[in-house]
């Protein structure tokens, strides 16, 4: 319905690939025809919410008129969605180039720096292998992006599993290129020098006692990188970390969790791997006949951050658990047992996980009852939802319901089940 009421304004030329294009086969119209969808679908709900457009045959009964809103947001939240996945393919189409237009437009500022500080002191050997290091790396990081241009070129090393870029392997790759490109200026080097004096002195300017702290930090960020994804990996099967996969990177996965928040653990990372790069950088251009001499204090700076990175990320998580289920009462309603037909309020915890606020994953949401399945119906109200919520559910409690003892468990939209929540059923 969403996309629907999104074509209605496109016009004859809907086709071309203009400014109103929303045709899913060219990045521009993914774009536009997701944001219309996005659009409309927030004016539908607002409209609903407020109790615009109800049909006069379910306007009389809440429970009838209840369902009858969450089928209707459900149906345009999957479309809406949909159009989100073919946004976040047009955007891998394009971010490939994006990102070869960082690496040159870095070996442009390069040459730029080598020139202006070449000015009185002339222009030397290192300098030459500093171009020719950042020309290869360049060249090399081209023909990868090429590569993985469907996965986003360059970013494709450094995209998780969830479709999101991952904070460790973003830092182990730039302490990689770091390193690659310290060792070619040092090697260009070498190949060019023609005494045994300067050859001899490169090779000592390789040896672990200079670069014995880059060996290091650039050994620790990489364990990092690799024992994360690890983690991650056995904790989702065992429902102690809950992941839901997202419609495209952004950059801001770097510095938040996966509900879009700024994390402590991510950001200190990021910001002191760069600072301890940039002053390795500057060591580098300072003495370019050795490894970077990372003095102890800033590697240690390193390894207390990726301690704090590690230990931030494996305290993520949990299962979610609900905590009491209680018989939910309107004003004016007598006090009584629960009954089929009834809507019963669940209350826990851990029920959205983070990144499973959008519409499509709420309405994924299952309450199993007894072994009747119910979805939770989306309930909405002025720029959200009621209903559900991460720490309160309600759902009614249908006639397929044996009276007696009955077994609650919740579903949430990453396949979670939580521990079973007894309730007793009356007839």
């Amino acid at each position: 319905m969403a996309v629907q009421e999104a074509r209605q304004g496109e016009g004859p030329h809907a086709g071309a690939h203009g400014g109103g294009c929303t045709c899913p086969d060219c990045p521009h119209g993914a774009r536009e025809g997701h944001r219309r969808a996005v659009a409309a679908f927030l004016a539908q709900r607002d409209g609903l919410a407020a109790g615009e457009g109800l049909p006069a045959g379910v306007a009389h009964s809440a429970g009838a008129s209840r369902q009858w809103v969450s089928d209707e947001l459900t149906e345009s939240a999957h479309a809406v969605a949909e159009r989100a996945r073919e946004a976040g393919e047009a955007w891998f189409q394009q971010v490939w180039v994006r990102t070869l237009l960082v690496v040159w437009g870095s070996v442009v500022v390069l040459v730029l720096a080598e020139a202006v500080t070449a000015i009185g002191a002339g222009w030397s050997t290192a300098r030459t292998a500093g171009l020719i290091a950042a020309l290869l790396t360049a060249a090399l990081l081209t023909g990868a992006a090429r590569t993985h241009r469907a996965r986003g070129g360059l970013l494709a090393p450094v995209i998780g599993e969830d479709n999101r870029l991952s904070t460790s392997r973003a830092v182990a790759v730039m302490w990689v290129l770091f390193a690659v490109f310290s060792v070619l200026v040092l090697s260009l080097q070498l190949a060019g020098a023609s005494g045994h004096g300067r050859r001899d002195a490169l090779i000592a300017g390789l040896g672990l006692a200079r670069g014995a702290g880059l060996v290091t930090v650039l050994a620790l960020v990489c364990a990092v990188a690799v024992v994360v994804r690890r983690v991650v990996a056995l904790r989702v099967p065992a429902q102690k970390l809950q992941k839901v996969r997202a419609d495209r990177p952004r950059a801001a996965d770097l510095l938040t969790d996966d509900s879009g928040r700024g994390s402590f653990a991510d950001v200190q990372y990021v910001l002191v791997s760069a600072a301890a790069v940039l002053f390795a950088a500057v060591r580098l251009a300072r003495r370019p006949d050795q490894l970077p001499d990372l003095p102890w204090g800033p590697a240690l700076l390193v390894v207390v951050s990726a301690v704090t990175y590690f230990a931030g990320k494996y305290a993520e998580g949990g299962r979610p658990v609900v905590l009491s289920v209680v018989r939910s009462r309107e004003a004016g309603d007598l006090d009584a047992p629960i009954r089929t037909g009834d809507d019963i309020e669940i209350r826990g915890a851990g029920f959205v996980p983070p990144g499973a606020g959008t519409p499509d994953l709420l309405a994924r949401m299952v309450v199993r009852i007894g072994t009747v399945h119910v979805h939770v119906p989306l309930v909405p109200v002025p720029g959200g939802f009621a209903n559900p919520s991460d720490t309160v559910l309600t759902v009614p409690v249908p006639v397929e319901v044996e009276p007696g003892r009955v077994e609650v468990r919740v579903v949430t939209a990453a396949g979670v089940e939580t521990a079973a929540c007894e309730i007793d059923v009356t007839d």
